[in-house]
């Protein structure tokens, strides 16, 4: 039996998901049972609070990122003797099993790899694993679309038939020295590709790849291979055209709003082309796509709409708010922010402050630490946003009193954290 330490974290949820899928027999455990990550895997899988008594000698440990040896799950599995395979190790064994299509880049994986997904397993059937915290997989399947994340240079334990690389940027900052440092790891990932890599033409940072490999670029410039034209956005969703090699391919229609999600569109339209399906197979399955999980999710309640989004970078933050307004240009856009590590938060602070000044209003909560420790980041604080906002102010996460005075507005929740909570509170206050 496989135990996972730490599954509730995206990407080993969906591997454990994924694992009970292929027959293994999966447990886990985490700091606590209710995760919106493990929603779907706790119909199968046995979950618990994290004790050394979960650990036994007949189990093969896979272990998250996120934990180290200091904890207590760890410790026992070393002290058995255990085998113990990292998140990337257990991962780079499935993409031996099936033909894999590899989806990195800063902003828009989980979006592209969650639509890849969708339509392939419509048209031909593919195996997944989405940062969101899904996953599937059948023996019967060739593929497996992966979402590869390159934190640590994690994704180059992977191999893989294709690549989509959805743009290049500077994050990470406690890992990766600089915006070099990253291309280098990129440039790395890439040369693992079997065939084709599929990347962002627009960005310059993927233009300094420059790898002996066949790269399609994708974008809204003519000097990319794979071309958006004549967009066109209303309430409904967007409409625009393609053009391949110069020639027109197709009209497609996706239900969202939004320049970002044209361009994670183009990504997965080029996958296909590439692999010959049908284009208006394609096309409809496109259109019947949904979102990905905390990807601009909405719910309306009463007059006003709220969004649980996932994003933390300031460029994921700048394009949700444009989304929004483009969106709904009649309602005012309350964003509720909450930063996401101290070492990010000290590194883009003039950027947050310049995005989030995009918001009618903002309120900012205490910086979730993750992996890190707020002695060693001192005088970084959500205040030294707030302060250099135009209207900012402070939120709590248990605390949305604060929010029930808006009306017809549209309230953006930002954070790679979970903050159901939060929302959960004002849901129940302003229904009540």
């Amino acid at each position: 039996m496989y135990h996972f330490i730490g599954i509730a974290g995206s990407g080993m949820s969906s591997l454990a998901l994924i694992m009970y899928n292929l027959g293994f027999k999966v447990k886990g455990s985490d700091i606590g049972k209710d995760f919106f990550t493990t929603e779907e895997l706790k119909k199968y899988v046995k979950i618990t609070i994290f004790d050394e008594k979960n650990i036994t000698k007949d189990l093969i440990i896979v272990q998250g990122n996120a934990f180290n040896d200091d904890n207590v799950e760890v410790k026992k599995a070393k002290q058995l003797g255990l085998k113990i395979y990292s998140y990337q190790e257990m991962v780079a064994k499935l993409t031996k099993m099936f033909e894999t299509i590899s989806i990195s880049g800063c902003h828009g994986k989980t979006t592209t790899t969650s639509m890849l997904s969708h339509i392939l397993k419509n048209i031909c059937g593919t195996n997944y694993l989405i940062g969101d915290g899904t996953g599937y997989a059948s023996k019967e399947n060739k593929t497996f679309v992966l979402e590869a994340c390159e934190y640590k240079r994690h994704f180059l334990a992977y191999k893989q038939k294709y690549t989509i690389i959805t743009n290049i940027d500077l994050d990470h900052i406690d890992y990766y020295k600089d915006i070099e440092d990253v291309i280098d790891a990129y440039r790395s990932f890439a040369s693992n590709t079997e065939k084709w890599i599929i990347t962002y033409g627009d960005d310059p940072y993927t233009r300094e790849l420059k790898i002996n490999k066949d790269i399609l670029y994708y974008g809204l410039k003519e000097n990319n291979d794979v071309v958006a034209k004549k967009i066109k956005y209303d309430s409904n969703g967007t409409t625009f055209e393609v053009y391949i090699n110069k020639e027109y391919y197709n009209t497609f229609f996706i239900r969202f709003t939004g320049e970002h999600m044209v361009l994670n569109s183009l990504a997965v339209i080029s996958l296909c082309y590439l692999e010959k399906l049908n284009k208006d197979k394609v096309k409809h399955e496109l259109g019947t796509f949904l979102g990905a999980k905390r990807r601009f999710s909405e719910e309306k309640i009463n007059n006003n709409i709220i969004v649980d989004d996932y994003a933390h970078h300031p460029k994921e933050i700048e394009v949700t708010i444009k989304a929004a307004k483009l969106k709904y240009p009649n309602k005012k856009i309350i964003t509720i922010f909450q930063p996401h590590t101290f070492s990010r938060t000290k590194k883009f602070i003039n950027e947050f402050i310049k995005v989030l000044n995009e918001s009618d209003i903002t309120y900012v909560l205490d910086i979730h630490p993750s992996r890190e420790k707020l002695e060693n980041f001192p005088n970084i604080n959500s205040k030294i946003i707030i302060s250099k906002l135009k209207k900012g102010f402070y939120i709590s996460k248990n605390n949305a009193d604060e929010l029930l005075k808006y009306n017809n507005v549209v309230l953006l929740f930002l954070s790679p954290n979970s903050l159901k909570g939060l929302i959960d509170d004002y849901k129940n206050k302003i229904k009540s």
